[in-house]
């Protein structure tokens, strides 16, 4: 919004408000961007935590967990809501307002949003720790996913929103031919020319994944204070690099990456992720004032998966987050193990302590600031592996 007021401001005045340029710099967008998100977190963070303690939405607390997470039971929850304002708000102002690119990563991270707000809300209500059951969940889940992954496997491909409808008859009319042009190809990172055509249906199923796995992958990390947002933090930064270099002509020509027009729009968001994260650490450091929930963790999850798939680094952000992977891991392995075990011997057995994994790392007598801190230090290392990947080619 300010860049197009600072656009018409310079066309009325050239000769007054020439220094209004600088609006169009992406990164100079970005860094204001990651600013204001930051401020609003911190200016409205106090309010919105007191508007949930008044409203009574505390975090219920499974019996059968972690024993020393007992005492958190009542602490504000659904703190994921002070995130989205940061994120909406400081995106809105500074991001061009024609970027599709952005409007799809919006529209995904504010409708998993959407089903984590109303998967808290059960919660609280109905005082019933586990929420929306997990059908419901993957079925809204999946339907998003879908649509944003059906889009994307045509926009990516083109310019703008005309040459994408466009493509999108020109398959229709091929009989639903399963080509794509080579930019939507899955990239494997550190080859310079190696990578694998999807074709349309590959796109979409890939994406799908990407998105709602990376939703829920964030979910499951989100069980500590601090333990999810400082990692969405590291990895939306990161992505935020790798949308500057696809979105640049020059630097995604020099460094071997398909060129993305539009796609560098996307560092105003992440930016504005970045803010908005840090502001909610904040308040949800250890001990916590408040709560992620789901509709944090749930929208923060998708967005860094769409950012990633528009980006063309599917597998990075699968090294990037290699924390969010393990926790997801550690559940699909503990519950497939135990019915497996159930079934073969009558008795469910388990092979971690607990899941997901970092209430493992608890159970062997970690602290929680220790898991925290160390899970921490692991993702700022794999972010670097993954940012390494741009040059290392």
């Amino acid at each position: 919004m300010l860049m197009s007021l600072s656009q018409w401001l310079m066309q009325a005045y050239p000769e007054h408000l020439g220094f209004l340029r600088v609006f169009q710099y992406i990164t100079f967008r970005a860094v204001l961007a990651a600013m204001t998100s930051l401020l609003i977190g911190l200016a409205f963070g106090p309010w919105v935590i007191r508007k949930l303690t008044e409203m009574k939405i505390g975090q219920p607390i499974r019996e059968y967990g972690v024993q020393a997470h007992l005492g958190k039971k009542g602490t504000p929850t659904m703190g994921g809501v002070l995130v989205l304002i940061g994120i909406g708000v400081s995106t809105l102002l500074w991001f061009d307002w024609s970027n599709r690119f952005v409007w799809v990563v919006m529209l995904v991270t504010f409708g998993f949003g959407a089903i984590g707000w109303v998967d808290d809300y059960r919660k609280v209500v109905n005082k019933d720790p586990e929420g929306m059951r997990s059908r419901e969940k993957f079925f809204w889940q999946s339907l998003i996913g879908l649509i944003a992954a059906l889009y994307l496997a045509f926009s990516v491909s083109e310019t703008n929103a005309l040459r994408t409808l466009q493509l999108f008859f020109d398959w229709v009319a091929s009989g639903f031919s399963n080509t794509l042009p080579p930019k939507a190809d899955l990239m494997v990172p550190f080859f310079k020319t190696v990578s694998y055509p999807l074709g349309v249906f590959g796109f979409i199923f890939l994406s799908w994944f990407v998105i709602v796995g990376c939703s829920n992958a964030v979910n499951f990390t989100d069980g500590l204070d601090g333990l999810a947002i400082m990692p969405v933090v590291m990895v939306g930064s990161a992505l935020g690099v790798f949308a500057y270099v696809v979105g640049n002509v020059n630097f995604s020509r020099y460094l071997l990456f398909p060129y993305i027009p539009g796609a560098g729009e996307l560092l105003i968001f992440c930016a504005a992720m970045a803010g908005a994260g840090l502001a909610f650490l904040w308040f949800n450091t250890s001990p916590a004032q408040v709560f992620m929930g789901d509709v944090g963790a749930l929208s923060l999850g998708g967005a860094l998966g769409t950012i990633a798939v528009i980006t063309r680094q599917e597998i990075v952000l699968g090294i990037m987050g290699g924390i969010f992977v393990a926790e997801a891991l550690s559940v699909m392995i503990q519950v497939g193990w135990f019915k497996y075990t159930k079934k073969k011997y009558g008795e469910g057995r388990r092979i971690f302590l607990m899941a997901p994994l970092h209430h493992h790392f608890e159970k062997k007598g970690w602290a929680e600031t220790q898991v925290v801190v160390r899970f921490w230090i692991i993702t700022m290392l794999l972010c670097l592996v993954g940012l390494a990947s741009l040059k290392l080619r």
